[in-house]
């Protein structure tokens, strides 16, 4: 069984060198718009963790940030969490959810939330098979 190791991404260079793994998650997503966001999030607590092969070749990631509502409490945000399409039915999503709820916890937080594509039925299945449920709508509009 091989090896694998999750850590926290925390210079900009790293977390650019993820965009192949972005990309997967949101196809339309340019380079330099992924640079130019990571830029305005990182200063409002954003942050990423991998997870590793023994090559050190980033299979699967998730951002995350940790903040705290009325609603909630103190939380872990999941954003923008995606598994390698040739790694997946490994576990690694799995492992990832895992590691980030004891950062959760470690960190005092109450909660851990996700927003999921409404259209990604696999997602869905992964996070409810992982213990999460719907807690309500998340509404976007485009301004």
């Amino acid at each position: 069984m091989p090896n694998y190791t999750i850590r926290e991404i925390t210079t900009l260079p790293h977390m650019l060198a993820q965009y192949p793994l972005i990309k997967q998650l949101n196809p339309d997503m340019q380079e330099a718009a992924y640079e130019a966001l990571l830029k305005q999030m990182l200063p409002n607590g954003y942050r990423m963790a991998g997870i590793f092969d023994e090559d050190g070749v980033c299979l699967g990631l998730s951002g995350f940030w940790i903040n705290t509502k009325l609603y909630s409490g103190k939380y872990l945000e999941i954003d923008n969490f995606v598994i390698d399409a040739s790694s997946r039915s490994q576990q690694l999503g799995k492992r990832l959810v895992d590691w980030l709820q004891v950062l959760a916890i470690k960190e005092g937080c109450q909660t851990i939330m996700l927003d999921a594509y409404s259209s990604n039925q696999a997602a869905h299945k992964f996070y409810f098979r992982e213990g999460f449920n719907i807690k309500g709508y998340h509404f976007y509009k485009t301004l």
